[in-house]
């Protein structure tokens, strides 16, 4: 049995639609709800040219539309691309030439500097921008609303099947030079990044008859930037981690 991350996603879906699934500030979204507009995206990018293994960028802040873009390329087999918002313009011009990007979505407010640096990455045809309620106009540069973007595309899922091979990238922040690019398969993010096997669930949880266990919590962005996910996917709540002693006061002659 092979673990891919969309399958899972979907499965879940199936199981308890009208949950909830995704919680960003006041914004809130059943499982059923999340995995249509999931599935626009993943339509308008196939409608755009997005194929298998391609890299799509997500240039955004934590919220809703980082989830849904993460799940819609997973949905098509293309690899999301996490993009740090702090990064200056060479280091974004950098990453986008990198990691070989075919589409962006990205926050308006951060268009400008993504539109500077875009001439560099000539494979780069399809950009999105995420309303924010920035300044920036753009609606007479090379990008499409959100919105607009994933309308044009069908709630249903129209895929096909996919593999625990598939790929998910992480850029780290480049602290110590140039972003570098981590690639991971879908499998290996769903043992050692999301507890699968139930490593973390309730004992016996998966053994006891009539019983199962699946991570189909909310969804709640956070404020890691660089994290896999940037969001919590453990259904049992978790104490938080014991603090270290203070460090003991001393003297400097």
């Amino acid at each position: 049995m092979e673990f891919n991350i969309a399958d899972l996603f979907e499965s879940i879906v199936d199981v308890v639609p009208d949950r909830t699934a995704l919680v960003a500030g006041d914004r809130r979204l059943t499982f059923a709800g999340l995995d249509a507009r999931a599935n626009r995206l993943a339509g308008a990018l196939l409608e755009r040219g997005v194929r298998p293994h391609d890299h799509v960028g997500l240039y955004l802040y934590n919220g809703a539309e980082f989830i849904e873009a993460m799940l819609a390329a997973f949905k098509i087999r293309a690899v999301p691309v996490n993009i740090n918002y702090r990064y200056v313009e060479d280091e974004l011009a950098f990453l986008l030439e990198n990691a070989d990007l075919v589409a962006l979505i990205a926050q308006r407010e951060l268009l400008p500097r993504a539109l500077a640096v875009s001439h560099r990455v000539p494979m780069l045809r399809t950009i999105v921008a995420v309303e924010d309620g920035s300044a920036f106009d753009a609606a007479n540069e090379r990008s499409t609303p959100y919105e607009s973007f994933i309308a044009t595309g069908s709630p249903e899922r129209r895929f096909g099947p996919r593999s625990g091979k598939d790929e998910y990238v992480i850029y780290t922040g480049g602290t110590t030079g140039m972003p570098r690019g981590v690639v991971w398969r879908h499998e290996d993010v769903f043992f050692a990044g999301l507890q699968g096997g139930n490593p973390g669930g309730p004992s016996g949880a998966a053994t006891s008859p009539g019983t199962g266990y699946a991570p189909s919590p909310p969804l709640k962005t956070c404020r890691i930037v660089s994290s896999p996910f940037g969001v919590s996917l453990n259904t049992a709540p978790h104490p938080p981690p014991p603090q270290p002693p203070p460090a003991p006061s001393c003297t400097v002659p």
